[in-house]
């Protein structure tokens, strides 16, 4: 009796891998389309990223009116035949794994299906066909192939870093809408329609531009009282425009800290029992948050 193959390492999780008693083509094609380790999943892989990329330029080629008036049924082919090879790997992928339904719901799973649609899409709704640049988004798989494991924690610092000022950052949101609501009723009532206030979401509107320091110039304020209340507003965005930056940045050298001093700490999490945020540095003795005492949680065993 011959023992199966067994099936090498590889970025999918194993609930995602083929069952014990699938064929040797099945796990053969898990290999190359799944797997890294081997030299014919990496160039599979290569090869498959070459052709997304060279999709995404079809795509934006075929939305230049001159190109398309000379190369449009040229480019569509092309798309089609784009269209069948992500087709068919998709198929592939969902046939080699042991749970198709969980691939196709994981990340992954749903952007190989979104690489797909737009030209089926395009079918029904003429134009659709342009959606089909998420293909981009599959590139994301460089990072499994080159196993660049330091970019990737990197990224997790910095996922770290948001959803600790996810707060702070709501708190400053509220406060800008709040003044941009409330500037852009009163630029309203001073300007009017006259000076193409027409209403106060349209002034809500002019007051977000000037905020974020845009300025489109497509309405301005021509009263004195207008033009003094505008030049409040711009000085007041160059501060708002900071408040986030400092916000995340602080939260950035936090989660650094904690990161090179996590080697030295005793086990377990400093926990806030009122908000339950865990985010802190190991010698911190009160939530950074709402300034309650901390307690450590230690997971068990």
């Amino acid at each position: 009796m011959t023992r199966s193959r067994p099936i090498p390492r590889s970025g999918a999780p194993d609930i995602l891998r083929p069952p014990p008693d699938a064929t040797p083509a099945r796990r053969r094609a898990y290999e190359v389309v799944f797997g890294h380790e081997s030299s014919l999943g990496r160039l599979f892989d290569v090869v498959l990223i070459a052709v997304i990329l060279l999709s995404v330029a079809a795509v934006l080629v075929e939305s230049i009116p001159r190109y398309r008036a000379d190369w449009g049924q040229e480019l569509r082919i092309l798309e089609w035949i784009f269209t069948g090879i992500f087709t068919i790997e998709y198929g592939v992928r969902l046939w080699c794994v042991g749970r198709p339904g969980r691939y196709a719901r994981s990340f992954f799973g749903l952007v190989d299906l979104a690489a797909i649609l737009p030209s089926y899409l395009s079918l029904l709704l003429p134009g659709g066909q342009v959606l089909a640049v998420v293909r981009i988004l599959r590139v994301l798989r460089v990072f499994r192939i080159l196993k660049l494991a330091h970019y990737v924690g990197e990224a997790n610092l910095l996922g770290r870093a948001l959803r600790a000022s996810r707060y702070k950052i709501t708190v400053f949101l509220f406060a800008v809408v709040t003044v941009v609501v409330v500037v852009g009723s009163v630029m309203y009532l001073i300007e009017g329609p006259e000076s193409g206030f027409t209403s106060i979401p349209v002034g809500m509107y002019w007051a977000v531009v000037t905020l974020t320091t845009v300025g489109f110039g497509d309405i301005t304020p021509v009263t004195p009282w207008g033009q003094l209340l505008a030049s409040c507003l711009m000085i007041m965005g160059y501060g708002i425009i900071a408040v986030p930056t400092g916000i995340v940045t602080a939260e950035l050298t936090l989660a650094s800290r904690s990161d090179r001093a996590a080697p030295t700490t005793p086990p377990g999490r400093m926990v806030c029992p009122d908000c339950r945020l865990d985010d802190h540095l190991p010698d911190a003795g009160h939530c950074r948050h709402c300034g309650t005492a901390l307690v450590r949680e230690v997971a068990s065993q």
